[in-house]
């Protein structure tokens, strides 16, 4: 079974933006599941963490991201959700499945 990275936008202005970007998010992993890939989704793994790590949404933020980044190291493909240009973390994690030469799906 392959392995599939969801990336698309996590953060919003709102709490409420936020949890729409994780619903988004989670409604793409059931769709891959059922299409047979094994599906990393980083919004549902850190979701709501936000504040945990040290209180700095910054330092939140970059620890995040660059534990998403490890697990594409691990992927076979990338999964870009509408709206990503607008995210500048899946902005860098389109970036790295390039260079990677991962498979790329776009919503």
């Amino acid at each position: 079974m392959k392995v599939i990275y969801v990336a698309g936008p996590y953060r919003a202005d709102t709490e409420w933006g936020v949890v729409q970007n994780i619903r988004h998010a989670e409604e793409a992993a059931i769709r891959l599941w059922k299409e047979g890939w094994a599906v990393l989704c980083p919004h549902k793994n850190s979701a709501l963490l936000g504040g945990s790590m040290s209180g700095n949404v910054q330092h939140d933020a970059r620890t995040w991201l660059e534990g998403g980044l490890e697990l594409l190291r691990r992927s076979d493909a990338i999964y870009m959700l509408r709206g990503w240009t607008s995210s500048q973390g899946a902005i860098e994690e389109f970036r790295l499945a390039i260079r990677l030469n991962l498979q790329t799906l776009f919503e």
